[in-house]
Protein backbone atom coordinates (compact mmCIF):
# COMPACT_ATOMS: atom_id res chain seq x y z
CA UNK A 1 0.00 0.00 0.00
CA UNK A 2 1.81 3.54 -0.75
CA UNK A 3 1.85 6.26 1.57
CA UNK A 4 -0.90 8.91 0.20
CA UNK A 5 -3.63 5.72 0.92
CA UNK A 6 -4.19 4.49 -2.56
CA UNK A 7 -3.93 1.11 -3.46
CA UNK A 8 -1.82 0.26 -6.03
CA UNK A 9 -3.77 -2.73 -7.84
CA UNK A 10 -1.54 -5.37 -8.20
CA UNK A 11 0.86 -6.24 -11.16
CA UNK A 12 -0.80 -9.55 -11.90
CA UNK A 13 -4.88 -7.78 -12.32
CA UNK A 14 -3.26 -5.09 -14.35
CA UNK A 15 -1.55 -7.59 -16.84
CA UNK A 16 -5.08 -9.72 -16.79
CA UNK A 17 -7.00 -5.85 -17.85
CA UNK A 18 -4.45 -5.42 -21.04
CA UNK A 19 -5.15 -8.76 -21.83
CA UNK A 20 -7.81 -9.15 -24.56
CA UNK A 21 -11.21 -11.79 -23.80
CA UNK A 22 -9.84 -14.19 -27.05
CA UNK A 23 -6.21 -15.37 -27.38
CA UNK A 24 -4.60 -13.54 -30.56
CA UNK A 25 -3.49 -14.99 -33.79
CA UNK A 26 -0.22 -15.19 -34.52
CA UNK A 27 1.71 -12.69 -36.81
CA UNK A 28 0.27 -9.54 -38.24
CA UNK A 29 -3.68 -10.59 -36.56
CA UNK A 30 -2.78 -10.04 -33.12
CA UNK A 31 -5.38 -6.80 -32.94
CA UNK A 32 -8.04 -9.20 -34.63
CA UNK A 33 -10.23 -11.28 -32.63
CA UNK A 34 -10.69 -14.94 -33.36
CA UNK A 35 -13.97 -15.50 -34.77
CA UNK A 36 -15.40 -18.85 -35.57
CA UNK A 37 -14.74 -19.88 -38.99
CA UNK A 38 -18.06 -20.14 -40.06
CA UNK A 39 -18.84 -16.63 -39.14
CA UNK A 40 -16.11 -15.24 -40.85
CA UNK A 41 -17.03 -16.84 -44.14
CA UNK A 42 -20.68 -15.11 -43.45
CA UNK A 43 -19.35 -11.70 -43.05
CA UNK A 44 -16.44 -12.07 -46.01
CA UNK A 45 -19.35 -13.40 -48.70
CA UNK A 46 -20.48 -10.40 -50.66
CA UNK A 47 -24.56 -10.52 -50.70
CA UNK A 48 -24.54 -10.86 -54.49
CA UNK A 49 -21.56 -13.24 -56.15
CA UNK A 50 -19.52 -10.99 -58.22
CA UNK A 51 -18.67 -11.74 -61.48
CA UNK A 52 -15.17 -13.41 -61.91
CA UNK A 53 -12.46 -11.50 -63.85
CA UNK A 54 -11.29 -13.87 -67.07
CA UNK A 55 -9.04 -11.70 -68.01
CA UNK A 56 -6.56 -13.48 -69.34
CA UNK A 57 -7.73 -17.14 -68.27
CA UNK A 58 -9.12 -19.34 -70.23
CA UNK A 59 -12.79 -19.78 -69.61
CA UNK A 60 -14.28 -23.27 -69.16
CA UNK A 61 -15.11 -24.97 -72.68
CA UNK A 62 -18.66 -23.95 -73.54
CA UNK A 63 -21.68 -26.22 -73.28
CA UNK A 64 -22.93 -28.35 -76.58
CA UNK A 65 -25.12 -26.60 -78.90
CA UNK A 66 -23.79 -22.83 -78.08
CA UNK A 67 -21.19 -20.98 -79.47
CA UNK A 68 -19.10 -18.78 -76.88
CA UNK A 69 -19.01 -15.12 -77.26
CA UNK A 70 -15.91 -13.86 -78.91
CA UNK A 71 -15.85 -10.31 -76.90
CA UNK A 72 -17.97 -8.35 -74.75
CA UNK A 73 -19.14 -8.49 -71.25
CA UNK A 74 -20.44 -10.79 -69.00
CA UNK A 75 -23.88 -11.43 -69.40
CA UNK A 76 -25.26 -13.19 -65.90
CA UNK A 77 -28.29 -15.41 -66.64
CA UNK A 78 -30.63 -16.64 -63.69
CA UNK A 79 -30.41 -19.55 -62.16
CA UNK A 80 -33.04 -21.94 -63.96
CA UNK A 81 -33.40 -19.93 -67.28
CA UNK A 82 -31.65 -21.73 -70.09
CA UNK A 83 -29.42 -19.74 -72.65
CA UNK A 84 -31.15 -18.98 -75.90
CA UNK A 85 -29.05 -19.89 -78.53
CA UNK A 86 -26.51 -18.01 -80.93
CA UNK A 87 -28.25 -16.16 -83.73
CA UNK A 88 -26.93 -17.72 -87.25
CA UNK A 89 -26.25 -21.39 -85.56
CA UNK A 90 -27.88 -24.29 -87.70
CA UNK A 91 -31.14 -25.48 -86.52
CA UNK A 92 -31.97 -28.76 -87.42
CA UNK A 93 -35.66 -28.65 -86.15
CA UNK A 94 -38.16 -30.81 -87.48
CA UNK A 95 -35.79 -33.62 -87.62
CA UNK A 96 -35.54 -36.88 -85.58
CA UNK A 97 -32.55 -36.70 -83.35
CA UNK A 98 -29.93 -39.40 -84.07
CA UNK A 99 -29.74 -41.95 -81.39
CA UNK A 100 -26.67 -42.33 -79.89
CA UNK A 101 -24.08 -45.27 -78.95
CA UNK A 102 -25.46 -47.74 -81.63
CA UNK A 103 -22.46 -50.68 -81.78
CA UNK A 104 -22.16 -52.47 -85.43
CA UNK A 105 -24.29 -50.17 -87.11
CA UNK A 106 -23.36 -48.86 -90.70
CA UNK A 107 -22.76 -44.57 -90.06
CA UNK A 108 -26.21 -42.47 -90.45
CA UNK A 109 -28.77 -46.09 -90.05
CA UNK A 110 -29.04 -44.87 -86.65
CA UNK A 111 -32.00 -43.70 -87.14
CA UNK A 112 -33.57 -46.76 -87.96
CA UNK A 113 -32.57 -49.01 -84.61
CA UNK A 114 -35.55 -47.20 -82.71
CA UNK A 115 -38.52 -47.18 -85.42
CA UNK A 116 -40.81 -49.88 -86.89
CA UNK A 117 -42.52 -47.30 -89.58
CA UNK A 118 -41.77 -45.23 -91.68
CA UNK A 119 -43.76 -42.40 -94.26
CA UNK A 120 -42.33 -41.92 -97.68
CA UNK A 121 -43.56 -38.63 -99.46
CA UNK A 122 -43.09 -37.58 -103.12
CA UNK A 123 -42.68 -34.20 -104.19
CA UNK A 124 -45.74 -32.64 -106.26
CA UNK A 125 -43.77 -31.60 -109.46
CA UNK A 126 -46.10 -28.50 -110.97
CA UNK A 127 -43.60 -28.67 -114.25
CA UNK A 128 -44.05 -32.50 -114.98
CA UNK A 129 -47.99 -32.37 -113.83
CA UNK A 130 -48.50 -29.41 -116.72
CA UNK A 131 -46.33 -30.64 -119.55
CA UNK A 132 -46.17 -34.28 -118.93
CA UNK A 133 -42.10 -33.38 -118.99
CA UNK A 134 -40.26 -35.93 -116.43
CA UNK A 135 -38.42 -34.98 -113.71
CA UNK A 136 -36.38 -36.41 -111.20
CA UNK A 137 -38.03 -37.97 -108.30
CA UNK A 138 -37.73 -36.30 -104.71
CA UNK A 139 -38.82 -37.97 -101.18
CA UNK A 140 -39.06 -37.10 -97.73
CA UNK A 141 -38.71 -39.95 -95.70
CA UNK A 142 -40.67 -39.42 -92.24
CA UNK A 143 -41.02 -40.83 -89.29
CA UNK A 144 -44.87 -41.72 -87.54
CA UNK A 145 -44.47 -38.54 -85.44
CA UNK A 146 -43.56 -36.25 -88.89
CA UNK A 147 -40.35 -35.76 -87.83
CA UNK A 148 -37.58 -36.53 -90.92
CA UNK A 149 -35.40 -38.63 -91.15
CA UNK A 150 -34.10 -39.03 -94.69
CA UNK A 151 -33.95 -37.09 -98.01
CA UNK A 152 -34.41 -39.12 -101.19
CA UNK A 153 -33.33 -37.67 -104.82
CA UNK A 154 -33.44 -39.38 -107.84
CA UNK A 155 -29.87 -39.24 -109.71
CA UNK A 156 -30.81 -39.91 -113.74
CA UNK A 157 -30.27 -37.79 -116.91
CA UNK A 158 -33.17 -36.31 -118.72
CA UNK A 159 -32.84 -38.66 -122.07
CA UNK A 160 -33.25 -41.79 -119.76
CA UNK A 161 -36.00 -40.23 -117.88
CA UNK A 162 -38.08 -39.04 -121.22
CA UNK A 163 -36.94 -42.64 -123.39
CA UNK A 164 -36.81 -45.03 -120.80
CA UNK A 165 -39.70 -43.96 -118.80
CA UNK A 166 -40.68 -45.99 -115.80
CA UNK A 167 -38.78 -49.33 -116.59
CA UNK A 168 -35.36 -46.63 -116.53
CA UNK A 169 -32.00 -47.70 -114.44
CA UNK A 170 -31.89 -45.21 -111.50
CA UNK A 171 -29.62 -44.18 -108.50
CA UNK A 172 -31.13 -42.44 -105.54
CA UNK A 173 -29.02 -41.22 -102.76
CA UNK A 174 -30.30 -40.84 -99.41
CA UNK A 175 -29.19 -38.11 -97.25
CA UNK A 176 -29.85 -37.56 -93.95
CA UNK A 177 -30.08 -33.49 -92.51
CA UNK A 178 -26.16 -32.95 -92.78
CA UNK A 179 -26.50 -33.91 -96.44
CA UNK A 180 -24.49 -36.64 -96.18
CA UNK A 181 -25.27 -39.90 -98.22
CA UNK A 182 -25.92 -42.43 -96.10
CA UNK A 183 -27.49 -44.73 -97.93
CA UNK A 184 -27.66 -45.67 -102.12
CA UNK A 185 -30.18 -47.55 -104.47
CA UNK A 186 -29.26 -48.41 -107.95
CA UNK A 187 -31.05 -50.28 -110.38
CA UNK A 188 -29.87 -51.22 -113.51
CA UNK A 189 -32.03 -51.23 -116.90
CA UNK A 190 -33.45 -54.57 -117.20
CA UNK A 191 -37.34 -55.62 -119.04
CA UNK A 192 -40.46 -55.52 -116.59
CA UNK A 193 -42.23 -58.25 -118.44
CA UNK A 194 -43.04 -61.57 -116.90
CA UNK A 195 -42.21 -63.09 -119.99
CA UNK A 196 -38.22 -62.90 -119.78
CA UNK A 197 -37.01 -64.65 -116.38
CA UNK A 198 -33.78 -64.41 -117.16
CA UNK A 199 -34.15 -60.47 -117.15
CA UNK A 200 -35.85 -59.22 -114.05
CA UNK A 201 -35.35 -56.05 -111.89
CA UNK A 202 -32.53 -56.15 -109.25
CA UNK A 203 -31.85 -53.13 -107.13
CA UNK A 204 -28.93 -52.82 -104.84
CA UNK A 205 -28.39 -51.21 -102.02
CA UNK A 206 -25.24 -49.96 -100.17
CA UNK A 207 -24.11 -48.22 -96.91
CA UNK A 208 -22.17 -46.42 -96.95
CA UNK A 209 -21.93 -45.99 -100.79
CA UNK A 210 -19.87 -48.43 -102.52
CA UNK A 211 -20.94 -51.33 -99.36
CA UNK A 212 -23.44 -53.74 -100.79
CA UNK A 213 -25.73 -54.29 -97.51
CA UNK A 214 -28.43 -56.25 -98.89
CA UNK A 215 -30.52 -56.59 -102.34
CA UNK A 216 -34.07 -56.70 -103.94
CA UNK A 217 -34.67 -59.11 -107.10
CA UNK A 218 -37.39 -59.50 -108.50
CA UNK A 219 -39.70 -63.18 -108.51
CA UNK A 220 -40.75 -64.56 -111.39
CA UNK A 221 -44.33 -64.81 -111.39
CA UNK A 222 -47.83 -64.73 -113.87
CA UNK A 223 -50.11 -62.95 -112.12
CA UNK A 224 -48.87 -61.62 -108.41
CA UNK A 225 -45.85 -59.63 -108.28
CA UNK A 226 -42.99 -60.91 -105.55
CA UNK A 227 -39.66 -59.79 -104.17
CA UNK A 228 -37.05 -61.76 -102.25
CA UNK A 229 -35.06 -59.74 -99.78
CA UNK A 230 -31.61 -60.63 -99.56
CA UNK A 231 -28.81 -60.04 -97.17
CA UNK A 232 -25.21 -58.98 -97.87
CA UNK A 233 -24.33 -62.78 -98.31
CA UNK A 234 -26.90 -63.29 -101.24
CA UNK A 235 -29.10 -65.17 -98.32
CA UNK A 236 -32.93 -64.46 -98.93
CA UNK A 237 -34.13 -63.33 -95.46
CA UNK A 238 -37.81 -61.70 -96.52
CA UNK A 239 -40.17 -61.99 -99.10
CA UNK A 240 -42.53 -59.59 -100.42
CA UNK A 241 -45.69 -60.27 -101.96
CA UNK A 242 -48.27 -57.63 -103.98
CA UNK A 243 -51.54 -58.45 -104.81
CA UNK A 244 -53.03 -59.39 -108.18
CA UNK A 245 -54.41 -56.10 -109.09
CA UNK A 246 -52.23 -52.70 -108.25
CA UNK A 247 -55.09 -50.43 -109.41
CA UNK A 248 -57.86 -49.84 -106.57
CA UNK A 249 -60.45 -46.54 -106.60
CA UNK A 250 -60.28 -44.67 -103.31
CA UNK A 251 -58.17 -47.00 -101.50
CA UNK A 252 -54.74 -48.13 -100.45
CA UNK A 253 -52.55 -51.12 -101.97
CA UNK A 254 -50.77 -53.33 -99.48
CA UNK A 255 -47.82 -55.02 -100.49
CA UNK A 256 -47.09 -58.22 -97.56
CA UNK A 257 -43.66 -58.81 -96.15
CA UNK A 258 -43.29 -62.39 -95.23
CA UNK A 259 -40.68 -64.08 -92.98
CA UNK A 260 -39.37 -67.35 -95.02
CA UNK A 261 -42.04 -69.20 -93.29
CA UNK A 262 -44.76 -67.53 -94.73
CA UNK A 263 -45.61 -65.44 -91.37
CA UNK A 264 -46.68 -61.88 -92.31
CA UNK A 265 -44.10 -59.61 -90.36
CA UNK A 266 -44.83 -56.39 -92.11
CA UNK A 267 -45.84 -54.12 -95.20
CA UNK A 268 -45.79 -51.71 -97.77
CA UNK A 269 -48.79 -49.72 -98.13
CA UNK A 270 -49.30 -47.40 -101.48
CA UNK A 271 -51.77 -44.74 -99.72
CA UNK A 272 -54.93 -43.11 -101.28
CA UNK A 273 -53.53 -39.36 -102.09
CA UNK A 274 -57.34 -38.16 -103.31
CA UNK A 275 -58.45 -38.23 -106.67
CA UNK A 276 -56.52 -34.81 -108.29
CA UNK A 277 -53.00 -36.37 -107.07
CA UNK A 278 -53.75 -39.40 -108.28
CA UNK A 279 -55.05 -38.63 -112.17
CA UNK A 280 -52.63 -35.71 -112.76
CA UNK A 281 -49.13 -36.76 -110.84
CA UNK A 282 -47.28 -39.66 -110.23
CA UNK A 283 -46.49 -38.05 -106.61
CA UNK A 284 -47.20 -40.68 -104.41
CA UNK A 285 -47.04 -41.57 -100.59
CA UNK A 286 -46.01 -44.76 -99.21
CA UNK A 287 -45.94 -46.78 -95.39
CA UNK A 288 -43.52 -49.20 -94.82
CA UNK A 289 -43.90 -51.21 -90.92
CA UNK A 290 -41.26 -53.91 -90.30
CA UNK A 291 -40.33 -55.44 -86.99
CA UNK A 292 -38.67 -53.33 -84.40
CA UNK A 293 -35.85 -55.57 -83.88
CA UNK A 294 -34.89 -56.18 -87.50
CA UNK A 295 -31.09 -55.45 -88.59
CA UNK A 296 -30.79 -52.01 -89.67
CA UNK A 297 -29.21 -53.46 -92.90
CA UNK A 298 -32.25 -55.58 -93.82
CA UNK A 299 -35.12 -52.29 -93.15
CA UNK A 300 -32.56 -50.74 -95.10
CA UNK A 301 -33.13 -53.12 -97.58
CA UNK A 302 -37.14 -52.98 -97.53
CA UNK A 303 -36.65 -49.15 -97.90
CA UNK A 304 -35.10 -49.87 -101.22
CA UNK A 305 -37.78 -52.38 -102.30
CA UNK A 306 -40.66 -49.66 -101.73
CA UNK A 307 -39.01 -47.36 -103.84
CA UNK A 308 -38.21 -50.53 -106.97
CA UNK A 309 -42.53 -51.25 -106.06
CA UNK A 310 -43.14 -47.29 -106.69
CA UNK A 311 -41.26 -47.25 -110.20
CA UNK A 312 -42.17 -50.43 -110.88
CA UNK A 313 -46.07 -50.20 -110.75
CA UNK A 314 -46.97 -46.85 -109.58
CA UNK A 315 -44.27 -44.43 -111.06
CA UNK A 316 -46.21 -43.39 -114.84
CA UNK A 317 -47.64 -39.59 -115.54
CA UNK A 318 -51.57 -38.53 -115.89
CA UNK A 319 -51.45 -39.30 -119.68
CA UNK A 320 -50.06 -42.50 -119.46
CA UNK A 321 -52.84 -43.45 -116.64
CA UNK A 322 -55.58 -41.80 -118.57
Amino acid sequence: MAENGEKVPPQNESHAANAPIYPSLGGGDAEKPLIPQQQQQQQQQPAYPMVPSNAGVPGPPAPPGYMPLAQGPVIMTQPGIPMQPILGQQQNSGWMPVPQGIPNCPPGLEYLTSIDQLLVHQKVELLEAFTGFETANKYTVMNTLGQKVYWALEDTGCCNRMCCGTARAFDIKILDNFQNEVLHFSRGLRCKSCCFPCCLQKLEVSAPPGNVIGTVEQQWTLFCPGFNIKDRDGKTVLVIKGPCCQCTLCGDVKFRILATDGTEVGKVTKQWTGLAQEYFTDADNFGIAFPMNLDVRVKATLLGALFLIDYMFFESTGKSKR
